[in-house]
């Protein structure tokens, strides 16, 4: 207190991801305050990500007059395990092997970091203001160049031993893929459920068609593939066949283990709306226990803003009143 006023404090939230990185700032009941976009640059291993984002967090303390001692911390999400600690075990997009992000800006910045997978805090972000607010147990699958995900169970994100809950694009969907995962293992879900995937497979079955078809191996994508099976075109009903097969078993086998009031589903991918939710549906509905068949799916409300929003609530459950 000083003159009789308190002193405004603040929380930054951060979604670091393959080509941006989100920037928010919050205030300290984490209203968002004003958000913004810096360049992901993964070239020299990813070498200046780290510096990047302290300029740009200093940069606009500098601007507002915010002190360091006004900053209760900072939140950031990573595209890669992240142990409690903060320690992250590997990002493949960014070229990084382990490293300790929390400790790096923690120095950098002079205030309390708090790192979690990027996926879980979207989902924490959507379990926090978006389609799954009021609910204590939820899945959320983020399907874009990736496949990620996020789990709520009694109100708490999972994390795990290893920092991998959530890591739905590795499960093994496909016994018969000769083709490795980023990850190095074969047959992910990502290699099938993704934007990349479902263009790798589409690329697969264009070539040599010999029906009609609106799809073009030059210039099939994800936006394509959808836009012709909404048109009927049966080639773009094949391709999505698989697609939503092994999206819809994998959440068949997750609603076994942690019965979830409601999927919410993201991602660039997740704009093909109700089309993609249906052909989910169809399919989970198939390999589903049968107390679990009923379980609805829904859209994600946040878009591309539930990382950093996941990010800023993260210091609000793990930092305040440290």
């Amino acid at each position: 207190m000083e003159g009789g006023c308190r002193v405004q404090r603040y929380v930054f939230g951060i979604d670091l991801g393959g080509t941006t990185i989100k920037c928010g700032l919050f205030s300290e009941t984490l209203g968002l305050m004003e958000k913004w976009e810096i360049p992901t640059r993964t070239e020299n291993g990813g070498l200046e990500i780290v510096s990047d984002i302290a300029r740009a967090v200093l940069g606009k303390m500098n601007q507002r007059g915010i002190e360091r001692e006004q900053v209760i911390g900072l939140g950031i999400g990573i595209p890669g395990s992240v142990l409690s600690d903060g320690e992250v075990l590997g990002a493949v997009n960014l070229h990084w092997g382990h490293k300790d992000v929390k400790g790096e800006l923690e120095e950098k910045l002079d205030f309390p970091v708090y790192v979690g997978n990027d996926s879980n805090l979207a989902a924490l972000g959507e379990n926090w203001l978006g389609s799954g607010k009021n609910t204590k147990n939820m899945v959320m699958i983020t399907i874009g160049t990736g496949v990620g995900g996020g789990i709520i169970a009694n109100g708490q994100l999972l994390v795990g031993k290893h920092g991998a809950c959530g890591q739905i694009g590795h499960m093994n969907a496909e016994e018969e893929e000769a083709t490795a995962c980023n990850c190095g293992n074969y047959g992910c879900l990502e290699q099938y459920a993704s934007a990349n995937g479902l263009v790798r497979m589409a690329k697969r079955k264009v070539v040599g068609c010999r029906r009609a078809t609106i799809l073009s191996e030059k210039t099939v994508t994800a936006k394509t593939i959808f836009e012709a099976y909404k048109q009927g075109d049966s080639l773009a009903e094949e391709i999505l066949y698989d697609f939503f097969r092994c999206l819809g078993k994998s959440l068949a086998a997750i609603s076994c283990i942690v019965d979830p009031e409601l999927f919410v589903i993201g991602g660039g991918v997740s704009k093909a709306g109700e089309a993609l939710l249906e052909g989910i549906r169809r399919s989970f509905v198939k390999y589903a226990y049968v107390e679990c068949k009923d379980t609805p799916f829904v859209l994600a409300q946040l878009g591309n803003d539930a990382g950093m929003y996941g990010a800023a609530k993260l210091v609000s459950d793990l930092g305040y009143g440290r």
